[in-house]
Formats: structure tokens, C-alpha cells, sequence
């Protein structure tokens, strides 16, 4: 995996802006805040996260993947958009370099997510499994 050249100073700005525009996103905020009640504390657990995958830095204690299938209100086009609005706070936070780096990470990231938490619950051709 290539280094991003980045700092954890920067990696706490980018999630404590990434997570003020998922708080006021239409679609985003509401899911988040149906599971989120100390928004100080998840952004600190998210930028743990993020050191650790970046900076490779310990500190990050969980599972995204259990988390995200446990939640119950992941839907089938939310990781594109958590995408699109993270790679937006990723241009205006960071040099091109790092944003590119990240994003191509966080991209990684979330192909895997969808894979095990939406797609587990779709057939072939996005076809929803009814429960």
C-alpha cells in the first residue's frame, strides 16, 4: 500500500469537517444520527480508524464491516454518496497528492464495505432479498 504523506492533524480536520457535512446531508444524516450519540467521540474513533489505516498507526479498536451490518439502515447507494461527499472534504482539506491517496484508500475501503454489508443482502443484479 503507497504512504500518504499526511499528518494526524490533518487526518482529525478531515473527519471533524467530513462528519459536520454528514450531520446536515439529507440522506447521510439522518442514517448517522439514528446510531451516533457522542459525535465528539465517534469522529475521535473514525480519525483512530484512519490513523491506523493511513499511518498505520494503533489505537483503532472495532470492526466497520460488523458495525455497518449491524446498524440495519444501510442502504444500497449510500456508500456512493459517503464517497462523493468524502472525496469533496478531501479536495478542499489537502494538497491534490493527499487527497488522491486517500481517496483511492477510502475508496478500497468502501468497495469492501458495500461488498459485505449491502450486497450480502441483494441477488445478482441488485435484487433485493425480501426478509
Amino acid at each position: 500500500m503507497a504512504r500518504i504523506d499526511i499528518s494526524e492533524d490533518e487526518i482529525d480536520r478531515v473527519v471533524t469537517r467530513f462528519y459536520e457535512r454528514v450531520r446536515g446531508h439529507s440522506m447521510l444524516g439522518p442514517v448517522f444520527a439514528a446510531h451516533v450519540e457522542d459525535w465528539p467521540e465517534h469522529e475521535a474513533k473514525v480519525a483512530r480508524f484512519w490513523k491506523n489505516a493511513i499511518l498505520r498507526k494503533p489505537g483503532y479498536d472495532g470492526s466497520p464491516m460488523q458495525v455497518h451490518r449491524a446498524a440495519g439502515n444501510v442502504r444500497p447507494g449510500m456508500f456512493s454518496t459517503w464517497l462523493a461527499e468524502f472525496d469533496k472534504v478531501l479536495r478542499a482539506e489537502l494538497s491534490p497528492a493527499q487527497a488522491e491517496g486517500w481517496s483511492a484508500l477510502a475508496h478500497r475501503i468502501g468497495m469492501s464495505l458495500r461488498q459485505g454489508v449491502v450486497e450480502r443482502e441483494t441477488f445478482s443484479g441488485g435484487i433485493p432479498k425480501l426478509k
